[in-house]
């Protein structure tokens, strides 16, 4: 009886042992061939997002389980994705959680990289000075592994933030002193494409056309690299290409103008939302220019229609990544049950295993083990629904506050004393602009709000100047009271230049003569009678 006992023992411990190593080992070849997708979709991003995508689609929720040790990477390769759409909202959030989980697994390398992104995100659309943290950030984890091309990208990024203050001899100065050490980067061609790219628009706006002229052949040499990826030369391209036909059209240059709009329109896929925005602007000064107003109109109306697409982008944007945060919070909850109850029926067999074989000290210990993730999983229900709660609070609290915006426009709107009544929309643009940031972009149209400021100013200008459209008609009631170009672009969250740019159309637009006559003194001698409405 004691042999047959032993002998059952031993039958008993063989098959727990093979169900425990065939359970690991299952675990390890699954968890290796979901990361596989991450190295297809990486191989993919450049050429297809769309497949790239489908790679990461395939790896099961929750996507933790399945790929440890490259979370980071699966993070920033969906951010990249989101960034091919356009999707901003998006392409924030998955960089923040790709630096998360980079910096745990020491991946220190996709941290910079995320830490570097999350820069440009802050930065370039707020004018952040904090998202220099995340550039000092990124400059450490460089260090950290060694990886020399990083720290030339955050040489690049601080290049790029000069070209945007307007810097652009500066630029220039920095870019040819280091343009030596972009060409010796053979592995990877883009920065010397992107500091040739900076030289061509740098001179642009210098007005040196010869040097642009001159660099401009140098980068379209840089194609015939094999590193260059055809998306990102194509975007650099469409934008010099536009960039040429401005500074043409400002020069009256009608027929470089054409060329280069031309040219630029078969890049019209490649370009950024900023530069189609513009792109359309000036096909409409172009044919306004020749008197073509049937052709004129026509991008007017593409503007228009562009327009309203970005700002219901921007809308749908913020109420999809609400709802997205509220159903990431669902779906956590309801995979870490479904993940319990399955691992639930696992211990059981377990238990039952151990039981036969006698082994009480693992049983014991396994129970504790259940206990403990039992607790886990119960903070962890706990802490979402407090973020839940959270959420709602502040969703509430933004739609007050754009009901008390309403109210102090109304009562802005009532004050007769001019000067008072700028000083006050100053102190209520810097309140939004500082406190609320995403409140314009998700519930009020800016014309719609400010429209109450001034009913008669709006209604005489849009039914003397029907060509204006709504961006321009808000810049002129803005200088009509006394607003400067670099406050107007600080309330429409824009550059000076950009303003200074809309001045330009809307003066040739209004055909304001004495040429000397500025469109601020225009507007004052025009609509000087409504100061005082």
């Amino acid at each position: 009886m004691a042999k047959f006992n032993n002998g059952f023992c031993n039958v008993i411990a063989l098959l727990y042992c093979s169900i425990f190593f065939s359970s690991i080992v299952g675990f390890s070849q699954n968890n290796n061939d979901y990361i596989r997708f991450i190295d297809s979709a990486d191989n993919y991003i450049d050429q297809s997002s769309k497949k790239a995508l489908v790679f990461l689609d395939s790896i099961p929720n929750p996507v933790e389980d399945y790929i440890v040790g490259r979370i980071g990477d699966y993070y920033a390769l969906k951010a990249l994705i989101h960034d091919h759409y356009n999707e901003t909202a998006e392409v924030y959030q998955n960089y923040i959680l790709s630096y998360k989980y980079a910096v745990k697994e020491e991946n220190f390398k996709t941290a910079g990289e995320a830490c570097l992104e999350i820069f440009s995100c802050v930065y370039f659309a707020k004018r952040d000075s904090t998202a220099y943290e995340y550039l000092d950030k990124a400059k450490d984890y460089y260090q950290r592994c060694n990886y020399k091309n990083g720290l030339i990208d955050i040489d690049q990024i601080d290049l790029y933030v000069k070209f945007i203050n307007r810097e652009y001899e500066l630029c220039n100065n920095l870019i040819l002193q280091k343009m030596d050490s972009y060409k010796a980067v053979e592995d990877d061609a883009y920065y010397e494409m992107f500091a040739t790219y900076m030289l061509i628009l740098n001179y642009i706006y210098l007005d040196d056309l010869e040097k642009a002229h001159f660099y401009f052949r140098d980068f379209e040499k840089i194609k015939e690299r094999r590193s260059i990826v055809k998306y990102n030369y194509l975007s650099f391209k469409a934008t010099i290409e536009f960039c040429f036909a401005d500074i043409y059209f400002e020069k009256k240059k009608m027929y470089s103008t054409r060329y280069y709009l031309s040219e630029s329109s078969k890049l019209r896929d490649y370009m950024g939302e900023d530069v189609v925005e513009d792109f359309y602007g000036l096909y409409a000064d172009y044919y306004n220019h020749l008197d073509d107003l049937e052709a004129s109109r026509a991008y007017l109306d593409s503007l228009r229609i562009f327009q309203n697409k970005m700002y219901n982008g921007i809308v749908d944007a913020s109420f999809i990544l609400n709802d997205k945060l509220l159903k990431a919070e669902n779906e956590i909850v309801n995979a870490k049950e479904k993940d319990f109850f399955e691992r639930f029926w696992i211990v059981l067999l377990l238990v039952f295993l151990i039981t036969m074989s006698s082994v009480f000290v693992i049983r014991n210990r396994k129970s504790k083990l259940e206990i403990t993730e039992f607790q886990k999983k119960n903070d962890e229900y706990s802490y979402l629904k407090v973020n839940h709660e959270k959420l709602k609070l502040r969703v509430h609290g933004l739609e007050e506050y754009i009901t008390d915006v309403k109210k102090e426009v109304k009562s802005i709107s009532s004050i007769d004393d001019m000067s008072e009544q700028r000083n006050k929309i100053k102190e209520l643009y810097k309140d939004v602009h500082l406190n609320s940031s995403t409140v314009l972009s998700k519930e009020e149209n800016h014309l719609e709000l400010i429209t109450d400021l001034n009913v008669d100013f709006f209604s005489k200008i849009s039914s003397e100047y029907p060509q204006l459209n709504d961006s321009e008609i808000i810049i002129c009631y803005y200088l009509f009271t006394d607003f400067k170009s670099k406050e107007i672009a600080v309330f429409l969250g824009t550059s000076t230049r950009a303003i200074e740019s809309k001045r330009y159309r809307i003066r040739k637009k209004l055909k304001i003569q004495p040429l000397h006559l500025s469109l601020h003194d225009f507007l004052h001698n025009t609509f000087g009678d409504l100061k005082d409405v």
